[in-house]
């Protein structure tokens, strides 16, 4: 048994060889220092690797997850370029432990050469990729399709997330219906992409059901919202919307989001709403706006809202425009909008599935 094991990698992005690796490191060393070496050429930030491994392994006891910024050049012949990475890796792993490393945890051949430099021994695991036939190149190669040798944590990174936003009756869940099932359609881990509905409009029936339990026939302009009403709406929205991201295909089609919630709150609060996401996870969205021009309103049992229609339309190009948020006005037929929906998605999945090369 060793005392202190260390895991190098980019992890770009981490896939279950990787995983594999470190929890190979973590049976045979008391404790196991993983570092992920990034450099400012490679699309996926450091930080976010770093917090898909650290959750990945959050059940691991013993092993402790860091990274570092490394922009030195890959030169397996060169000693001072050895050196330069070294320094590197000694320096991301003093931060964490300060024991002397006595394992090198590697599935590569320079695993040697690097367990050298540490005065350390290598252990190779899975050398000839058998038991985890996968690697970052491939990953990076066809995102789609090794989709599944990808974790709960990066997939939920990695997907594209599209969001259908709008005022009342102006279609967004039949749009963001038809655009899920689009790609449900294409078969394959498409099969799986998910559709998060609004949870906003559960919460305004169940709240409606308790007022009239109370007050029967009491009209839905009779509930009263509070900021906490709005958290709480954001919270859920978001929780379903990660569990949907973890489990589904590349893409994530959501009715709505915790961002969306703020408008709704500055709708039943007035101006001084509009806080309601503040503590949620702000994830990289694409927004398609439906127009109210063209949609008839329709009358729901709990819709209060076709006098401020164009006025909310306003309202959520105002909010997604001031805080830089990419987005796009869906308009015309139903027919139009998916159109317009699906070209929108394919060019966020084609730019999302890019990966600038490593060094």
């Amino acid at each position: 048994m060793y005392e202190h094991a260390l895991v190098i990698g980019k992890f770009y992005p981490p896939h279950r060889g990787h995983h594999h690796l470190v929890r190979s490191a973590a049976r045979v060393a008391a404790r196991v220092s993983v570092v992920v070496m990034a450099s400012a050429a490679e699309s996926i930030p450091l930080a976010e690797r770093v917090s898909w491994m650290r959750r990945s392994h959050a059940g691991d006891a013993n092993v402790t997850v860091t990274g570092i910024a490394c922009d030195a050049p890959l030169d397996l012949e060169a000693t001072p370029v050895w050196a330069a990475q070294v320094a590197c890796m000694k320096a991301a792993v003093r931060q964490i432990d300060a024991t002397p490393v006595d394992a090198v945890v590697s599935s590569e051949k320079y695993g040697d050469e690097l367990a050298r430099w540490f005065t350390a021994t290598h252990v190779c695991a899975d050398p000839d990729r058998v038991e985890y036939p996968i690697s970052g190149t491939d990953c990076r190669a066809g995102l789609a399709d090794r989709w599944d040798w990808l974790d709960e944590p990066a997939r939920a990174g990695l997907a594209t997330r599209i969001v259908v936003l709008g005022a009342e009756s102006t279609g967004t869940t039949t749009v963001s219906r038809a655009v899920a099932q689009r790609y449900r359609d294409r078969g394959g881990v498409w099969s799986r992409t998910g559709w998060v509905p609004e949870y906003g409009r559960q919460a305004t029936h169940d709240k409606l059901a308790r007022l009239r339990s109370v007050q029967p026939g009491a009209p839905v302009e009779a509930l009263t919202w509070t900021g906490d009403d709005f958290a709480r709406i954001a919270g859920e929205q978001a929780r379903t919307e990660e569990a949907a991201a973890r489990a589904g295909s590349p893409v994530l089609i959501c009715d709505t989001d915790a961002f969306a919630t703020t408008v709704w709150e500055r709708r039943y609060l007035g101006p001084g709403g509009g806080r309601a996401w503040e503590g949620v996870a702000d994830r990289r969205a694409l927004y398609l706006l439906t127009d109210h021009v063209g949609v008839p309103f329709v009358q729901d049992g709990i819709r209060d809202g076709e006098h401020v229609r164009a006025e909310m339309t306003g309202w959520f190009e105002d909010a997604l425009t001031a805080t830089g948020r990419s987005w796009v006005l869906l308009t015309g037929s139903l027919e139009e909008r998916v159109e317009v929906a699906v070209r929108v998605v394919d060019q966020a999945l084609a730019q999302r599935s890019s990966f600038s090369a490593p060094l």
